[in-house]
């Protein structure tokens, strides 16, 4: 990706007036390091699960249910998931998996969270969700100059959170684990600005959903993004750092078609396919 884009940049980056007018485009020298990082994490498919991590699995799967009961409703693939999420470490995948266990009782005591949960959020109409990549993984599309923080609580928006992770966990394809984003923040303005908003949602994904994430392309970024982007950032997890790409403007089309087929890419970045409002999707 060294020629398209260039990876997660931490706050101390200084952007150029080039920068500056079209966006996140960092500056090669600055970006240098970051792109000798590899573009992505690959351990075995969904599918697959290597002799390693079965026998973590089985270690694991004792431990919490010892610990609670309910783990015993919960496959393979999510123990897994957590134990890639610390690096195998059972002591660490375990406490993480028991507090998610826990957190879901009490924040979805239903089991989903309901279109009528979220309504100031939905009618925001900021994200989206149609196709596939071309590993398989559902495409989401989210406007982050649409989300307005004055409209609806903290709560909701968190509730938002959740009902949009579910949603597009449930559209994922056998033997896929993870989705594509794509952020787009043309127009983002101070009035969109929500750190705690955007904490909430990191703390969600990173503990609650970790190993979902498989790639977030960050476009049409402003510079005044930035005031944000560095009070996040040092929060992101350092797997999550490496799975976000600022696109430069001028090469947004050739970067997305990179990693999505011109029949899966949304219309409105010169593909095929429709936005779809996630509600709807």
């Amino acid at each position: 990706m060294a020629d398209t884009a260039t990876r997660a940049i931490p706050p101390r980056m200084e952007f150029s007036d080039e920068a500056a007018a079209g966006g996140a485009a960092a500056a090669e020298a600055a970006a240098a390091a970051a792109e000798e990082e590899e573009e992505e994490e690959a351990p075995s498919p969904a599918a697959e699960i290597s002799e390693v991590e079965k026998s973590k699995i089985g270690i694991m799967r004792a431990v919490v249910e010892r610990d609670d009961p309910s783990a015993k409703d919960v496959d393979d693939f999510m123990i897994r998931r957590f134990l890639r999420a610390r690096d195998l470490d059972i002591e660490k995948a375990s406490k993480l998996f028991l507090k998610y266990l826990s957190w879901r009782r009490s924040f979805v005591p239903n089991g989903v969270i309901s279109a009528s949960e979220v309504p100031n959020n939905l009618a925001q109409r900021k994200l989206f969700m149609q196709g596939l990549d071309k590993k398989g993984r559902p495409i989401i599309v989210v406007y982050g100059g649409r989300h307005n923080p004055s409209k609806g609580s903290l709560e909701e928006f968190k509730r938002f959170v959740v009902y949009t992770l579910d949603k597009i966990c449930s559209r994922m394809p056998g033997g896929q684990e993870k989705f594509m984003g794509i952020g787009d923040l043309e127009g983002w303005g101070y009035k969109s600005s929500d750190v705690r908003g955007y904490l909430a949602a990191l703390s969600i994904l990173q503990d609650c959903y970790p190993e979902r994430l498989g790639k977030l392309f960050l476009i049409h970024v402003p510079y005044v993004f930035m005031t944000a982007w560095k009070m996040v950032y040092p929060f992101i997890d350092p797997k999550t750092k490496k799975k976000i790409v600022f696109v430069e403007n001028k090469k947004l089309r050739t970067t997305l078609l990179g990693d999505i087929d011109e029949s899966q890419l949304p219309d409105v970045y010169g593909g095929r396919l429709p936005l779809v409002p996630i509600q709807d999707s």
